[in-house]
């Protein structure tokens, strides 16, 4: 049939999609009751099970893809299980006559009689993703219980243990089973008894404010620095004092005894000070009165005639007075030394000066800050701008404007860990171009698989964005897009999709946004032939996609 090609001599079929089929897909294996009996002409010659990407024999029998695949790895020269006749792998070619009439077969959904619909074999996975009856996990952390899907919004809402559902005491939202051990350990507002038994139920935020308040409390006496060191509970304690009111006098009359004693003891001392102080101002008002006597003597020639006897009892004391006055003087210059304030006005004016240096300095690094600032904000912009005319370049030299792209992927363990645990699902190529004015394209991967290739696939996808000349560009999007997996060895077993834009398609009419829907291959190529080791389509952990439109017919601006 004109649809049809013949497989690539090496025994890797070229794939040929058309508009209506390219989104349409089944998994294999799987136990499907059709509405009407399965024909024999849609079984697999190997396997019995509906054909699942059917492919020709040059014998005329159809064989699922991975049957045919299998047939050639046990045998050197694989035969016909139908007819033994020798399978020629260049003459096997993919029916998708066949493929179309599989993909349009009705069958009833797993979940039949519960649920009625019947959907043609390429929906069936579309339709157990919206199926009512479709046994499914609850979407809450550590809840493993399978609800059908029209009972799970009541499960999430009602039964599930591991629902978040508001404390009735703190309004925060806990996992119900975990409400109980919330309220005994974090909750603040939930009520508990006393710790010290005295029947009240407070909050728990408020034990330490109770506990000052708290009559079961055990406090100490308020006498206690009289000397009553009897603790007793708050409750009690007036009895306490009514009881033991003569003790507590008693006590506090000892103490005030004791003060007292203590009071006289300071007074005496007291007096003995100031005693002896008027004793040492009485000798020195004597002293002052000799030496002003001396002093008359020593100016009045006429008492020169005073005996020797007093002149020399005068001289001892005055000999001793000018002891006393140097001892005086020495004591003064002590004193005067020690209240001299001005050495301290001298440290002071210094450190004042010291103070309004450091101020000025903080000024001028608080100067110095506001410029460094300014200036990290001017380089971290410098930065930014390099970093996006960095990008820009790269994407400048690595665009393609012949409608062809080569897509290389390095890291492919790590990118495809990300996509399985759900970091990151999907990647991006590289915008392309059909011509320098022309459409802008690229390619997005699944390297975990999308929609029915999910776990089991790498997905892809061709991808129209919005370009800067679109209002000079017929739309919609009519040109054959071929998606490729490259062969690393050099053999050219490149895995080959090829399907043509259907102009019906959201995915192929002018962006309305940064780019349309993407359209494509969810089961491009199986992991287990990508990962496979004797295969070489991953090379360095690196792989190759390449994306080619076929430019034919395409005007040029």
């Amino acid at each position: 049939m004109a649809c049809d090609e013949p497989a690539a001599p090496s025994g890797t079929f070229t794939r040929q999609n058309s508009s209506t089929t390219g989104s349409l897909d089944f998994e294999p294996d799987a136990d499907y009751k059709f509405v009407e009996s399965l024909e024999e002409r849609y079984k697999c010659a190997h396997c019995h099970l509906v054909l699942h990407n059917p492919h020709q024999t040059g014998c005329g029998h159809r064989f699922c893809q991975q049957c045919i695949l299998a047939l050639r790895e046990l045998n050197a020269v694989p035969t016909c299980p139908v007819d033994k006749e020798t399978i020629k792998m260049h003459e096997v070619f993919k029916d998708n006559c066949c493929k179309r009439e599989v993909l349009n077969l009705h069958v009833f959904c797993k979940n039949f009689p519960d649920c009625s619909s019947k959907v043609i074999l390429g929906r069936y996975q579309e339709h157990l993703q919206q199926c009512l009856f479709e046994s499914m996990q609850c979407t809450n952390d550590g809840c493993r219980d399978r609800i059908l899907r029209k009972d799970l919004k009541e499960h999430l809402s009602q039964h599930c243990k591991f629902r978040e559902e508001r404390c009735q005491h703190c309004n925060m939202y806990v996992v119900l089973i975990n409400i109980k051990n919330h309220e005994k350990n974090d909750c603040p507002d939930y009520p508990v008894p006393c710790l010290q038994n005295c029947s009240q139920i407070i909050l728990k935020k408020e034990i330490g404010k109770h506990h000052t308040v708290c009559p079961e409390a055990e406090v100490d006496c308020p006498y206690k620095q009289y000397g009553c060191h009897v603790k007793v509970k708050r409750g009690k304690l007036a009895e306490h004092e009514n009881s033991a009111l003569r003790e507590h006098m008693l006590q506090i009359l000892d103490k005030n005894s004791q003060l007292e004693e203590q009071i006289s003891d300071l007074y005496k001392s007291l007096e003995c000070k100031e005693i002896k102080i008027q004793q040492l101002g009485d000798a020195i008002k004597k002293c002052e009165k000799e030496f002003r006597q001396y002093t008359q003597l020593l100016g009045n020639n006429s008492n020169l005639m005073v005996s020797t006897q007093a002149l020399a009892s005068h001289l001892d004391k005055s000999a001793r007075l000018e002891s006393q006055v140097k001892q005086l003087i020495q004591m003064a210059n002590q004193q005067q030394s020690k209240l001299d304030l001005r050495p301290l006005f001298d440290t002071i004016e210094t450190v004042k000066q010291k103070i309004a240096l450091m101020e000025t300095y903080d000024q001028r690094l608080v100067v110095l800050e506001d410029q460094s600032s300014k200036h990290d904000r001017q380089i971290n912009n410098h930065k930014a701008q390099l970093n996006k005319n960095e990008e820009r370049f790269k994407l400048l030299e690595g665009t393609c404007y012949n409608g062809k792209l080569i897509w290389k992927i390095t890291d492919y363990k790590k990118k495809k860990r990300e996509a399985v645990e759900g970091r990151v699902l999907s990647i991006a190529s590289q915008p392309f171009y059909t011509s320098r004015c022309g459409y802008r394209l690229c390619a997005r991967a699944y390297l975990n698989g999308d929609g029915s290739g999910k776990g089991t696939h790498i997905s892809l996808y061709f991808v129209v964005m919005r370009g800067e000349f679109d209002s000079l560009l017929l739309w919609p999007f009519k040109q054959k897009v071929t998606l490729m997996l490259l062969d690393q060895s050099g053999k050219k077993n490149h895995i080959v999709e090829v399907f043509r834009a259907d102009p019906n398609s959201s995915s192929f009419k002018r962006p309305d946004g940064e780019m349309n829907i993407a359209s494509g291959c969810p089961r491009f190529v199986p992991h287990t032939v990508l990962e496979s080791t004797k295969n070489t389509y991953i090379r360095d952990d690196t792989l190759f996609l390449k994306v080619v439109v076929d430019l034919t017919d395409l005007e040029e601006l």
